[in-house]
């Protein structure tokens, strides 16, 4: 069996979904944890309050850096071995990041976050292995399905922390433990999927297309800066929640509530952005995306009462999904099989660049422009227009292209 071959019913399709929809609901617990203690724990060990996203910006940096490598370790030897060594990393991001709480040694928790990262590139692959063996009607709602199973790590992940991070006198250290837990546990089931390795390319084989010739395919190109602007924005956006939240005055189980209902918000909308975009045209849920999380970013700017935090939180999710899901789906049917590899680690590298770039942003924009919490949570809003004018005039320069034009 091949990576083109799929099943008429696509039974092996619905079991790896099956599988992934679980691994994104217990492994992926790790995400929403990870991002409501990191910048809190990041403010009580760095000496510099502009360093205070710091640990979410390396956990991202990790993965940017990671993207490749993951993608080349199951491009040769399958989605199986590539998501074990994401969980393995994980693992050891939460070892390390339990050790730097226990010296109070930022650098030590620095390091623990960059780990993390190696887990959050993998994290990222669960989308395309949905696909592998989906057929061209069911991709997208595989990819939808997949990302649907956050939903689970959106209720587990938050109610985790309640429960751990004033489990010790060191604050957040029972978080930590309780990470490595997940990713020792969650990493079982990989076991159960059933995605072919890829088939080794021989010497007359197809070579597909460079990485250049990849970016310079019109759809291809708005495909990849569509995904890196939804989820910088998103992370910029979420990055300082936390600290904005706390910083207003609230506690911060309210951050962890705020945080609940935006990841919920990103997810929830899973069990159906597959269907929209196989009824409405993928360019039309992207688009939508993008004005949903200009809606988010104006809804912020009206006030810091916690019922703003609340509905630009849940905004800033819905836009996600449908620019993000609707972005990946895009991809995913723009490039072929012996290309996967290159294209998937690429986008990957690209996307989380940008997001790296966002998250180092989002701590100085809330902790460093201006004299109070609310004047950073202004900037960190304001500093969506440019990026929400350039995958919308990218995505109508797309539209606006012969359909012949868009893949040549």
């Amino acid at each position: 069996m091949t990576m083109s071959t799929t099943t008429a019913d696509n039974s092996q399709a619905k079991r790896n979904v099956a599988v992934l929809v679980a691994a994104q609901a217990i492994l992926g617990a790790q995400m929403p944890m990870i991002f409501i203690v990191g910048g809190l724990a990041g403010q009580s060990l760095a000496t510099n309050a502009c360093l205070a996203t710091l640990p979410i910006s390396l956990i991202v940096l990790g993965s940017m850096l990671a993207a490749t490598p993951v993608s080349a370790i199951m491009q040769r030897w399958g989605r199986r071995a590539g998501f074990l060594v994401g969980a393995t990393a994980g693992a050891c991001g939460g070892i390390v990041g339990a050790y730097g709480l226990f010296l109070g040694s930022f650098p030590v928790f620095l390091l623990g976050s960059l780990l993390t990262g190696i887990y959050m590139s993998a994290h990222g692959f669960y989308r395309f292995a949905a696909a592998d063996t989906a057929s061209d009607d069911f991709r997208p709602k595989a990819i939808s399905y997949v990302m649907a199973g956050g939903l689970a790590a959106a209720v587990i992940g938050p109610q985790i922390v309640k429960l751990t991070s004033t489990a010790y006198v060191i604050p957040f250290l029972g978080t930590y433990i309780a990470v490595i837990a997940l990713n020792i546990f969650g990493a079982a089931l990989f076991f159960l999927l059933d995605i072919p390795t890829p088939d080794r390319p021989t010497a007359d084989a197809p070579k597909g297309r460079t990485r250049l010739e990849l970016l310079k395919t019109p759809r291809i190109a708005v495909a990849i800066i569509c995904a890196m602007v939804s989820y910088a924005l998103m992370n910029l956006v979420m990055t300082s929640t936390p600290l904005a939240v706390v910083g207003c005055g609230y506690t911060a189980n309210d951050a962890a509530d705020v945080v609940t209902s935006h990841v919920l918000a990103m997810y929830v909308p899973s069990f159906f952005t597959g269907h929209l975009i196989a009824r409405f045209g993928v360019e039309r849920i992207v688009a939508i995306g993008l004005a949903i999380l200009a809606a988010a970013g104006v809804v912020a700017l009206q006030g810091v009462e916690l019922g703003n935090f609340f509905l630009a939180l849940i905004l800033l999710g819905v836009g996600w999904n449908f620019g993000f899901i609707g972005a990946t789906s895009m991809l995913a049917a723009s490039h072929d099989p012996h290309e996967r590899g290159r294209m998937q680690g690429l986008n990957d590298l690209l996307v989380f660049g940008g997001v790296t770039v966002a998250s180092l942003a989002s701590g100085g924009l809330m902790n460093c422009s201006g004299g109070s919490p609310v004047e950073g949570w202004t900037a960190v809003n304001l500093a969506m227009i440019p990026l929400l004018t350039l995958a919308g005039g990218a995505l109508l320069w797309l539209v606006l292209k012969p359909s012949d034009a868009r893949t040549a």
